[in-house]
């Protein structure tokens, strides 16, 4: 297998990394739904230019690399107060899929930030490649589901808080990854818990907060008539 690299993401390289984004994410709806366009924004696109460049610049984005090669890039959101750490975007070229590279890259921001004590990130609903991935591949539970009944408190497109009033987007998967044995090392208090039982704890906490909200999702995904529902009927694996 290639030697898989993360390099810090070069301002001339910048243009060339939306648009590989764009192409990336447009792929994986072009697979699911063909050539309609409902999900795509103003324009043209599955993510917007404006999403991407906000992420850039409010995070650390770096290319992935195979063998030296660029084949993707991805863009985290650091909180060293906390080191609860945000993914905020990731993207593999098309024709670099199924090759192991992507779990390889997140294996890669794993060392790159041990401290870290919970990874989150989201994905759209239909994205069922991302879901597989995140949650078999990468380790990630999912634990809440925004739609235009629970809808996400911050809107992802204007960066800005959500009340839900406009909300009228399919929905959008939020996940967790707890790093429990990065916090147990990095607690010397005598009163820290081992990852084990930090790991339960914290499963518990999330599960509760996600329970309520997916049965309604299931239930508001269930009563659509169009073809998008048996994606989420496919997921067998998404378990509470």
């Amino acid at each position: 297998m290639a030697i898989i690299t993360l390099t810090p993401l070069a301002s001339d390289d910048r243009e060339q990394f939306i648009l590989d984004n764009q192409r990336a994410f447009k792929f994986g709806a072009m697979e699911e739904f063909g050539k309609r366009d409902d999900h795509l924004s103003e324009d043209g696109e599955i993510i917007s230019r404006a999403t991407i460049e906000r992420c850039i610049d409010n995070g650390e984005a770096y290319r992935i690399r195979a063998d030296g090669e660029i084949v993707g890039g991805l863009v985290l959101k650091i909180d060293e107060k906390t080191w609860h750490n945000h993914l905020e975007l990731l993207f593999i070229a098309p024709d670099a899929h199924s090759k192991g590279i992507g779990q390889a890259a997140w294996k890669a921001v794993e060392r790159l930030y041990p401290q870290t004590r919970v990874w989150e990130t989201c994905t759209l609903y239909f994205e069922t490649r991302n879901i597989h991935f995140y949650v078999n591949k990468c380790g990630f539970h999912i634990v809440e589901f925004f739609n235009s009944h629970h809808p996400e408190p911050n809107d992802h497109e204007a960066g800005e808080k959500n009340d839900g009033e406009e909300s009228d987007f399919d929905g959008m998967f939020r996940f967790e990854k707890c790093m429990c044995s990065n916090k147990s090392e990095s607690d010397t208090s005598g009163g820290a818990k081992d990852g084990k039982e930090a790991e339960e704890s914290h499963f518990r906490r999330i599960t509760e907060q996600a329970v309520s909200p997916l049965w309604e999702s299931i239930l508001f995904l269930r009563s659509k008539k169009d073809r998008r529902t048996r994606c989420f009927q496919n997921i067998d694996y998404i378990t509470i």
